[in-house]
């Protein structure tokens, strides 16, 4: 049973609003394209990792970034590690555990991981983009 599914049955903290679920190759192309339009956000999560939950965690306590900012994408890793190892092949980046990676025009402009993740540091990079 994936993420998506526990949610579904009560099982797990939902996630912000604004997260879609990256549970598709063809989520992929959809990505790119609408990193023309806005920000794309992906983050990367390994449900059985203690600095990966601490990460959520650091995301999710005080998120308050609006739908209009970006697209917001969650990848559970261990439920879908083949879209995983798309991300890397597609985008040109190091798979890393947790991950943030943000696309824009098509390309990746930023990344970071572990501990680096937190909500001001997301915040700053979308500023700066």
């Amino acid at each position: 049973m994936g993420f998506w599914d526990n949610i579904k049955n009560g099982m797990v903290e939902q996630l912000p609003e604004n997260w879609l679920p990256l549970d598709s190759i063809d989520t992929l192309q959809k990505m790119k394209e609408q990193s023309f339009e806005r920000p794309v956000v992906v983050f990367k999560h390994s449900t059985s990792c203690g600095v990966s939950s601490m990460a959520k965690h650091q995301l999710e306590v005080d998120w308050d970034i609006a739908t209009e900012e970006a697209f917001f994408y969650y990848l559970d890793l261990w439920t879908y590690r083949n879209i995983s190892n798309a991300v890397a092949e597609e985008f040109k980046v190091v798979h890393q555990s947790p991950q943030i990676i943000i696309l824009k025009d098509g390309e990746v402009v930023f990344t970071t991981s572990h501990h680096a993740i937190h909500l001001a540091g997301l915040k700053n990079a979308l500023a700066q983009i």
